[in-house]
């Protein structure tokens, strides 16, 4: 089947990138729906970055099939390219145009750009827009990549970690905008360190470890129920830590109440968030690897 016939915006099958004896990315099978926020997560090295610079038509693959808005990055003209916006991790190089002019000289490079003036008071640079980019600070320089973004319109955004240098107030403007983009059918590829952030936008996230994917699915029911059944911790009467994982947290509670004659001491009662269970995935992968590692030894 020819995987460039499809309605995803992203279609991934089979990949894999290898470096010598290294798998940076080790057979990853992944769709996209047009129109969906889609963040991908993962710890330095996992494969997050070597994955979507094969889809942006930057890093060749090893092997697999590769289809992005119809097109296979590898091959893609640059009518193809027009229709894909790419915010990169490093921030924009200090130069000698003022916003203003940098933005209105890339979107002469596509044909149904952004108002520019709308760009830079969507990216809140309003103030700043007749100042030089080397003048900026890093966070209103990162401001000035998601402008070049965004300018061009793309069908599909590209966002590497970015909102990177941006203080708390800026970060949740920039989340706005981004819920913006998608309203008007945008789709999104997010990779970002911050889970809030991928709670906050994503439809779907997929944990990328160890060059795989480990889970896929909406970003309130990644891995699955069990891991966001309640946790309770409390130390008994001899003061030894108890940890007890319980869909019946108030029972428990009160059991222990009940046992000691008074409240324990240390008692918890946490719900897993978003955070938990990554670092729950993580630490699984980390686990696996070893015993991977051990049965080879």
């Amino acid at each position: 089947m020819d995987i460039t016939r499809t309605d995803a915006a992203v279609r991934i099958r089979g990949l894999r990138k290898v470096y010598g004896r290294l798998a940076a990315v080790d057979g990853i099978d992944l769709d996209i729906a047009r129109g969906e926020t889609f963040a991908l997560l993962g710890p330095n090295g996992a494969g997050k970055s070597t994955t979507v610079e094969i889809l942006e038509g930057y890093r060749l693959r090893t092997a697999g099939e590769v289809s992005v808005l119809g097109a296979d990055p590898a091959h893609a003209g640059l009518d193809w390219k027009a229709r894909v916006g790419i915010v990169l991790q490093s921030a924009t190089e200090s130069g000698v145009f003022t916003v203003r002019e940098q933005l209105a000289h890339f979107a002469k490079f596509y044909p149904n750009p952004r108002d520019v003036d709308e760009v830079i008071a969507a990216v809140g640079l309003e103030a700043k827009a007749r100042t030089r980019i080397s003048k900026l600070s890093g966070g209103q320089r990162r401001r000035v990549d998601v402008a070049l973004g965004i300018i061009g319109r793309p069908e599909l955004l590209f966002l590497d970690e970015p909102t990177t240098g941006f203080d708390p107030e800026a970060r949740r403007e920039f989340w706005d905008l981004i819920r913006g983009l998608k309203a008007e059918g945008t789709t999104i590829l997010l990779t970002t360190h911050y889970l809030d952030e991928a709670a906050q936008l994503g439809d779907r996230a997929g944990v990328i470890l160890g060059g795989k994917l480990v889970d896929v699915g909406p970003v309130d029911s990644l891995g699955g129920a069990d891991a966001r059944v309640p946790i309770v911790r409390w130390r008994g009467a001899d003061g030894a830590p108890h940890e007890v994982r319980t869909e019946r947290p108030a029972e428990l509670v009160a059991s222990v109440v009940a046992e000691l004659g008074r409240e324990p001491e240390g008692l918890e009662v946490i719900r897993p968030g978003l955070e938990d269970i990554y670092l729950q995935l993580v630490r699984a992968a980390g686990a696996d690897a070893r015993d991977d590692e051990e049965a080879l030894a």
